[in-house]
């Protein structure tokens, strides 16, 4: 007799389901609804709109969240509390599981695993397998920490700051177009180095730049005494132009590609070597005296290439004004393209963005990375090597009353 009532229920139930799903999903979802607001009114001390002096905190909005049933989605409007946080009850044993559920997958896009990778990995734990939208949606949940690393506050003296673009491809509508990621990272008076900013721009125009480092002084940067950047005239003119009394070093890696690129190969090879020994010296003065004979040389047989060298010997040459345990690290970009060989290795797997937002997301989250393990790291410039920057530093502000790059006070 029980066996035949339990089969008449569910014949019942696949009948209601099949003939009143609609109905049936609606006073589900009127009961969870129910449910939620009972549970909110425990959190807050109160009901909707109820003065009482146990109240402690407020309902402060939704936030949607769809949930999964025998019925169909339904999507649930639930409630948040000013102060604390609420989960509905019928959703907490879920909860641990998604939460591990999204940190793998989160994983897994973090250090550039395709997605139809990720979508087998996905299925290999349970589940049905994500579209590339779906791995997008479950990366989303970086964005709040990515977010609040690139807008912290800067609140160190930043004597050196290196900056940099790689371009990815993003798509654009129906396009798929190059974007620009800028990048800069810095040296900190204790010697380590930070990552400091990071956009996605449409290119390495002038405005972008000067909104990229308008961005960094308005964060608390301070203090720049050197900026090292390629020879980019849109980066050039920024610096000029934001990091007012700021030295400016050129990368002297590209300098001498674009020397050697105005050289004919068979005479590359002098053209090198006499470039090194002028950087090889001991002193600024001595390294300008070196360029001006490979200028000499230069200038009856390859006047353009000379042109090069003549037009960047000041800045080519700007780092030798600083201590000389720093020359190896200052005289180029080599460090930041390192870095950046990192952040192509990751990205190269996904080949495409889908928007500027997945291409923030991803390689901020490299960066975030990367900056947690410079500062668990060795310092980059020894503190002794620094208060001798400081001691450069002192004697280059100006008098009291005038003021330095990002309007840095001069008793400051």
């Amino acid at each position: 007799m029980a066996e035949k009532t339990v089969d008449g229920l569910v014949v019942l139930s696949n009948v209601l389901e099949t003939f009143h799903k609609d109905e049936l999903r609606k006073m589900l979802e009127k009961s969870l609804i129910e449910v939620m607001e009972a549970e909110v009114s425990k959190v807050c001390g109160a009901g909707l709109h109820e003065r009482n002096e146990e109240r402690h905190t407020h309902r402060n909005g939704y936030r949607e969240r769809a949930f999964e049933t025998r019925l169909g989605a339904i999507e649930l409007a639930i409630p948040k509390p000013r102060q604390g946080s609420y989960m509905p009850s019928f959703l907490e044993p879920r909860r641990r599981w998604e939460k591990g559920f999204v940190n793998v997958v989160c994983e897994a896009y973090v250090n550039g695993v395709s997605v139809r990778k990720v979508d087998r990995l996905v299925k290999a734990m349970g589940a049905t397998g994500m579209s590339k939208s779906e791995v997008s949606r479950v990366a989303e949940v970086l964005d709040e920490e990515v977010q609040e690393f690139l807008t912290r506050p800067i609140d160190t003296w930043c004597p050196y700051l290196w900056l940099d673009a790689i371009y990815l491809k993003v798509r654009e509508g129906s396009r798929v177009v190059s974007k620009a990621v800028l990048v800069a990272y810095g040296v900190t008076e204790n010697g380590y180095r930070q990552v400091l900013g990071l956009d996605v721009a449409d290119g390495e125009m002038e405005d972008a730049w000067q909104k990229f480092l308008a961005g960094l002084i308005q964060r608390g940067l301070k203090g720049v005494m050197l900026a090292i950047s390629d020879a980019h005239l849109g980066l050039k003119n920024a610096i000029r132009n934001v990091l007012v009394g700021a030295s400016w070093q050129r990368c002297s890696v590209h300098f001498r590609r674009n020397v050697l690129s105005r050289v004919p190969k068979h005479a590359q090879g002098w053209v090198a070597a006499a470039l090194k020994q002028a950087f090889a010296q001991q002193n600024g003065d001595e390294a300008k005296e070196a360029m001006g004979k490979v200028i000499g040389m230069l200038r009856a047989k390859f006047p353009a290439a000379a042109a090069v060298v003549e037009g960047a010997e000041d800045d080519v040459l700007a780092y030798m004004a600083y201590p000389k345990e720093h020359w190896r690290q200052l005289h180029s970009t080599n460090p930041l393209e390192r870095l950046n060989k990192e952040i192509r290795r990751r990205t190269d797997v996904v080949g495409i963005f889908p928007s500027d937002k997945s291409t923030l997301r991803l390689v901020g989250t490299l960066l975030m990375e990367q900056n947690d393990e410079w500062l668990v790291g060795r310092r980059y410039f020894s503190l002794g090597s620094i208060e001798k920057l400081r001691q450069i530093r002192r004697d280059q502000l100006p008098q009291p009353g005038e003021t330095t790059n990002n309007g840095e006070a001069a008793n400051g």
